[in-house]
């Protein structure tokens, strides 16, 4: 039976860029030079009405996804999440309506666990390691570490039982600090882990205009990273350090949503996520104030699509603007890596970090190249094995019994 799926999925941004913390590498905040003439960002009601009630009507699917996102979401109150609720049982139609809210937990309490745990929401956290290095950059905005306050927000997430995973950003310094990192989440007793680079270019001159401190979409050729990026082999590195304990100890009990995914194209499906698509376009993002980009990565100006409040969402989505977006990505990758035998599980990852040039001067290779490619290199042998097991109707978990003391594999 044919797998039904919705035109897009929105992303809201229901309190825009605004957010109780100044973390050092943060990509969102600064865009609130771009909504310069807003007193506030918090979503109004009519914009939330139209939102709820067109996304669900747009999507074909049963089940109707719907992020909460910043900014931080929880400086909207708890009042606001309950007006969500009760519009998403008004218009739900008999579709199954979900519900995820991204947080940096330092707002996290009783309250709020007790209303997330009886509304079925699903938590994503933020969340970089142990104290000294999730406090060099997540700040607050006296300048303070937020490391004590987020571990409370967890423990009440534990506490209640809620559903949630970690997203943990790695930056040029953590990336060294792979096997610390995940012995921390590990007796933390975290399950589900997603690993993020971080990486953010310098401000070119579309930047400066706007009055922004890091790289804009256009003139990404030759960008000077921020010095908080990732380096790309440090971050193939990293991956491979925790892969390496996650394939002996953990498969099946922690769930690193990076090796995940991996095995997903291992087993020749098609990415759940955008940036290891073949194609961008379908996670699209409203502000506060209606408006819909092309993604969260690109609420600049020129990938405004229209606004929710005028406009359908499928039309959005289906615009001749956002099916350019979605097969630029395709189009142009570099023949360096058509040529490339990861490619079926990259596909040149996201267009953000798309900014570097082949070994033959060809443009958009991703910032990342060498880190993936080193990493895909690495796992290839693990990942058929587990497809293997999974072929044979055998748990992917069984691959740590064939695995004994060190990893050492032949490789074709």
């Amino acid at each position: 039976m044919q797998q039904i799926r919705n035109i897009a999925h929105i992303l809201a941004k229901p309190i825009g860029p605004t957010c109780n913390l100044d973390c050092t590498y943060c990509f969102y905040t600064e865009k609130a030079a771009l909504f310069s003439q807003a007193k506030d960002y918090q979503m109004p009601d009519n914009v939330l009405e139209a939102y709820i009630k067109k996304y669900i009507a747009a999507s074909k699917a049963p089940e109707v996804p719907f992020v909460w996102q910043g900014g931080e979401p929880t400086l909207l109150g708890l009042e606001f999440f309950r007006k969500a609720v009760s519009l998403q049982k008004r218009y739900a139609g008999g579709k199954r309506i979900v519900n995820s809210l991204q947080t940096n937990g330092t707002l996290l309490d009783e309250t709020w666990c007790e209303f997330l745990k009886e509304n079925d929401f699903l938590v994503g956290l933020s969340l970089d390691g142990p104290k000294e290095i999730h406090d060099r950059y997540r700040h607050d905005k006296g300048g303070k570490g937020t490391f004590t306050k987020v571990m409370t927000g967890l423990w009440y997430l534990q506490r209640y039982e809620i559903p949630f995973n970690v997203l943990c950003c790695v930056t040029r310094e953590s990336a060294y600090h792979g096997e610390a990192i995940y012995s921390f989440f590990k007796n933390a007793n975290v399950g589900f882990i997603q690993f993020i680079p971080i990486v953010e270019r310098k401000p070119n001159a579309e930047a400066r205009q706007l009055g922004l401190r890091l790289g804009s979409p256009a003139e990404m050729a030759n960008a000077e990273v921020a010095e908080w990026s990732v380096e790309p082999e440090a971050y193939g590195n990293f991956l491979i350090q925790i892969f390496d304990k996650w394939i002996r100890n953990d498969v099946g009990n922690i769930h690193v949503m990076n090796f995940e995914w991996a095995l997903s194209a291992w087993l020749g499906l098609a990415s759940t996520v955008c940036f290891f698509a073949k194609e961008c376009g379908a996670a699209l993002v409203i502000e506060h104030d209606g408006s819909v980009y092309s993604c969260d990565h690109y609420v600049y100006p020129e990938y405004r699509l229209g606004s929710l409040i005028t406009s359908a969402p499928e039309n959005l989505a289906q615009s001749a603007k956002q099916k350019r977006f979605g097969a630029d990505k395709r189009e142009k990758l570099p023949n360096y890596c058509h040529n490339c035998p990861a490619e079926f599980a990259c596909h040149g990852e996201c267009p953000k970090h798309r900014f570097i040039k082949t070994q033959d001067n060809e443009p958009s290779l991703n910032y990342l190249c060498a880190g993936y490619k080193k990493y895909f290199r690495h796992i290839h042998p693990y990942m058929k094995a587990m497809c293997q097991l999974i072929e044979n109707d055998l748990p992917a978990a069984k691959v740590m019994e064939a695995i004994k003391g060190p990893i050492i594999l032949k490789r074709k």
